[in-house]
């Protein structure tokens, strides 16, 4: 099945905002090394650059928001689901025009590639109360 390319965009700003989140280099300076290294063929390119620069410009507000739904302490988290809690949430809170199930769907299918054998479970779960206190139920 041929991936499409915001769901390429988003399993690659996953990637880079774990890599962001490890390193703890600039937001830019990943880009770029990511951008370099890595295959970017059939990725909506816009759409990565949107999603990796708005969850980093905007992750103390997402974490703010992601909080009240975790079941355990924040720093408990597994970094990956962390990553892709935070990418849906911003897409969640400021990309208004992708419907919110399909943004829920894609974190569960993100989760599927890169997170352990339950992770979709758990990150369906948190989006899933979270969406309708951003309003996008």
């Amino acid at each position: 099945m041929k991936v499409s390319p915001r769901r390429r965009a988003r399993e690659c700003a996953v990637q880079a905002l774990y890599s962001w989140y490890i390193s703890q280099n600039s937001i830019e300076e990943v880009e770029l090394a990511f951008v370099t290294d890595q295959d970017m063929k059939g990725v909506d390119l816009p759409y990565f650059r949107k999603l990796l620069r708005g969850t980093a410009l905007y992750v103390e507000a997402i974490d703010h928001d992601i909080r009240p739904y975790l079941d355990r302490m924040e720093n408990d988290v597994d970094p990956i689901e962390r990553t892709i809690l935070r990418l849906a949430t911003y897409e969640l809170k400021y990309e208004l025009d992708v419907p919110y199930k399909v943004v829920i769907n894609e974190g569960i299918e993100v989760a599927k590639v890169f997170g352990s054998d339950d992770s979709h479970k758990y990150i369906n779960g948190i989006l899933d109360k979270l969406a309708p206190a951003l309003g996008r139920k």
